[in-house]
């Protein structure tokens, strides 16, 4: 039976206790590591994506992807704390569910954090030729090397998006060689991003023209092919979804049945008032309006007819169609100094998000290895970097070609995909886990997670219903292609089918970074 497969929570946590990672991280650096992963490409430039599904219920779509993320994030709380350890869903579900679904979600992950990083590298690309290029120094990067070819969605006249493959591959390089932020530089890059935040909601909001917000929902409510407030609600999820990376990091956390909740949800609580926020300076000052087709539905995003329109002189300067969206309101409403500020922070923060991201990557991949589920050979330590350099390589290098080729809203929709489903699987490990064993102590537990859990995972269903249908479809070839390797290699070698029950930590202390923003020595 391919479900027979469960590894003893017991020996999990007693692995993690003998073997653990230094415990350094507090309440307040863990909440802005969360902030850190959270504020990046989703609000910087998704905005303009959501508001081509929803136009002004964008504010809408924020608050319903918000709602799930919470419900998320309690379940997310209660078993990061109760397993703080490595490995995040993954591991939860190997705890819990087995191998066999445990593999299911670690593939998700893999996706999840790939293409995550590919779309943020997209929406650095667009800060980077707009602010830095244009606006400040006056050249102009050509067409061909600014988005993807149209027939992808990129842009006319579009071929490869160079900035993107370039910072993508950078990343990488700094990944490999060990290279880590400080806590400092960290907590600067966060409050940059809070800054910057702060002044685009306080020059905005102040000139909101209410007329702005009509129609409030031209796109509807839920209409087919991924538009309206559901299916921007499903794109925008993006914005929020880094949350999840701190229950990565729980088992560097001090305190952690105190620490990771209040890093889980001040993170994201911080971040979703800050959204509405700014949807609404954005939208209520520039509008925000879609393009709408002959049928006067909204045109998808990423499609190669919007990326048409938009290179329309008369759309040029619509919100919908910016690929650096708060920089170019505060440029429309006359702060082109300061909008270009915007376009600066972006540029400085987003590539430690694309950092984070590969980061949780490879470490996912890390974990799945030491299990014995991919060859060892992929999370091979190098003898000078201490890094897993060769799943960091190949994986930069499929997310620098995916950034280069696709558009930030089609990535951001297959990241989602994979996203959702790891959530799925989470709010159902931790309603099993308290059935099955109630009594295991629980520094933090989900209220009423009789309504809690199944409002997790309807959220989680009901949002990637939402994706446009080529996103949906990306999660199950994707699952498909990880069962053939499943069965093929990694059930007759898992270790715990081989009767290796410990959880191998293999020179995961000699691993460096493990977090950016934390210096890492191991325990004592």
């Amino acid at each position: 039976m391919f479900l027979d497969r469960v590894k003893p929570l017991d020996a999990i946590l007693a692995t993690a206790e003998k073997k653990s990672l230094h415990r350094s991280l507090g309440p307040l650096q863990l909440t802005l590591f969360g902030i850190g992963c959270i504020i990046g490409t989703g609000i910087f430039v998704l905005t303009a994506a959501g508001a081509q599904k929803a136009g002004p219920g964008l504010m809408l779509s924020f608050v319903i992807a918000g709602a799930v993320c919470v419900v998320a994030a309690l379940c997310y709380a209660e078993i990061a704390a109760m397993v703080p350890v490595a490995g995040s869903a993954y591991t939860y579900t190997y705890s819990v569910m087995g191998e066999f679904l445990a593999w299911t979600v670690g593939w998700a992950l893999v996706l999840e954090y790939a293409i995550a990083a590919s779309a943020v590298s997209v929406g650095w690309s667009g800060y980077f030729t707009g602010t830095i290029l244009e606006q400040t120094l006056g050249l102009h990067l050509p067409a061909a090397l600014r988005a993807g070819p149209l027939w992808l969605g990129g842009a006319e006249g579009g071929l490869f998006n160079l900035p993107a493959f370039v910072i993508a591959l950078l990343v990488t390089w700094l990944l490999m060689i060990g290279t880590t932020e400080s806590a400092r530089v960290n907590a600067v890059l966060v409050t940059i991003k809070i800054i910057a935040l702060t002044v685009f909601i306080a020059l905005t909001l102040p000139l909101v023209d209410q007329a702005n917000f009509n129609p409030f929902m031209p796109g509807g409510f839920f209409e087919a092919g991924g538009v309206g407030v559901g299916g921007a609600a499903a794109t925008i999820f993006f914005a929020y979804v880094g949350f999840d990376a701190v229950s990565t990091a729980a088992e560097e956390t001090k305190n952690p049945q105190r620490n990771v909740p209040i890093g889980l949800i001040g993170s994201l609580g911080i971040c979703t008032i800050f959204y509405i926020l700014v949807a609404a300076g954005a939208i209520g000052t520039i509008g925000g309006q879609p393009i709408l087709g002959a049928d006067g539905v909204p045109l998808i995003t990423g499609s190669p007819e919007l990326a048409r329109q938009c290179g329309l002189p008369q759309n040029a300067d619509l919100l919908v169609c910016s690929n650096e969206a708060l920089a170019h309101v505060l440029r429309m409403i006359g702060y082109s100094k300061l909008g270009n500020w915007i376009g600066y922070a972006a540029f400085l923060a987003l590539p430690s998000v694309i950092l984070i991201l590969l980061f949780g990557q490879t470490r996912i991949f890390f974990v799945m290895s030491r299990d014995g589920l991919l060859p060892d050979k992929l999370s091979q330590v190098h003898p000078k970097w201490k890094t897993p350099y060769i799943v960091t390589a190949l994986t930069g290098i499929g997310v620098a070609f995916a950034a280069a080729l696709l558009p930030v809203g089609q990535l951001a929709d297959i990241a989602n995909a994979g996203t959702l489903y790891a959530f799925f699987m989470v709010a159902l490990a931790v309603m099993l886990l308290r059935r099955r064993d109630p009594e295991r102590k629980r520094s933090f537990r989900v209220p009423a997670l009789w309504l809690i859990g199944p409002l997790t995972m309807v959220g989680c269903l009901g949002l990637y219903l939402l994706l446009p249908i080529a996103a949906i479809l990306v999660l199950p070839i994707w699952g498909v292609i990880g069962l053939l390797i499943y069965f093929g290699y990694s059930r007759r070698n898992s270790h715990l089918g081989k009767g290796i029950v410990e959880v191998h930590e293999t020179e995961i202390e000699d691993i460096e970074p493990h977090i950016p923003g934390v210096n890492h020595k191991p325990s004592s």
